[in-house]
């Protein structure tokens, strides 16, 4: 059982859930279980969360799901490739990273070590 306080869960806002299947599931191999036609649960690699289709507004400046990348320029590339509008890129200290729209409108962004 997770302590208190321990991440659990993430859930986004997921109206169209055949195209976050096909990008989600294309890009990055996560899988799905559909629980409903309004609702799909994913797993990436142990981390889980879910699309929910009833929470249709995207919140601009709202929570930020960041996802890592081994080579950030060809999942850019990917990324482009099936359709997401990058957003921004960014140079820090120790790293880079992107930013993007799934087919939702949520904004995810990628990063790496450099």
């Amino acid at each position: 059982m997770p302590a208190d306080g321990f991440l659990d869960y993430i859930e986004l806002p997921g109206p169209d859930i055949p195209a976050t299947k096909r990008f989600y599931g294309s890009l990055f191999g996560w899988t799905f279980t559909d629980y409903g036609p309004d609702y799909v649960a994913f797993d990436s690699a142990g981390r889980q969360g879910g699309f929910n289709a009833e929470r249709r507004v995207v919140a601009s400046g709202g929570p930020l799901i960041v996802l890592y990348a081994a080579d950030i320029d060809a999942m850019e590339a990917k990324v482009r490739e099936a359709g997401a509008e990058i957003i921004s890129r960014e140079k820090f200290e120790g790293g880079r990273r992107f930013h993007f729209r799934d087919p939702n409108g949520n904004e995810i962004a990628v990063w790496t070590k450099s």
